[in-house]
């Protein structure tokens, strides 16, 4: 009885949804925009995995694609975190970002577990949905 007690609670701990990972994850991304804010890059790249960390080297690297590339992330005037989905096996959380200029953008960040915790793998901007009249 004890052995069949402890298999089923196992297996649902292993069968968690993806949502129960979604608070290390949304305090990951929301640190590492945090420390763009503040302009500290150093600390903004401890947040990306290993292979981010690979593609840009140093984190004045890092910081100056972010600045250029995503300037909404490096100065957001809101930050809110939507879904985390899986999808095929990555997990995906979605950011809504409204920037300075009050225009707001959705962004997709593909998360890893790593050694050191939740690191952020990539980030997609995803289209501007259609606004209707």
């Amino acid at each position: 009885m004890r052995n069949g007690l402890y298999a089923a609670l196992l297996a649902a701990c292993l069968a968690l949804p993806a949502g129960a990972q979604e608070t290390p994850i949304q305090e990951t991304i929301q640190n590492q925009i945090d420390a763009f804010r503040a302009d500290d890059f150093a600390r903004a790249f401890t947040y990306a995995s290993p292979t981010i960390k690979g593609m840009f080297g140093t984190p004045e690297n890092f910081g100056a694609m972010v600045q250029n590339g995503y300037p909404m992330v490096h100065r957001p005037a809101e930050v809110e975190m939507q879904e985390l989905r899986e999808v095929a096996g990555n997990l995906w959380q979605r950011v809504r970002i409204v920037d300075q200029a009050g225009r707001a953008h959705l962004l997709d960040y593909m998360m890893v577990e790593t050694a050191e915790g939740w690191q952020i793998n990539a980030v997609q901007l995803l289209p501007a949905p259609d606004i209707g009249v």
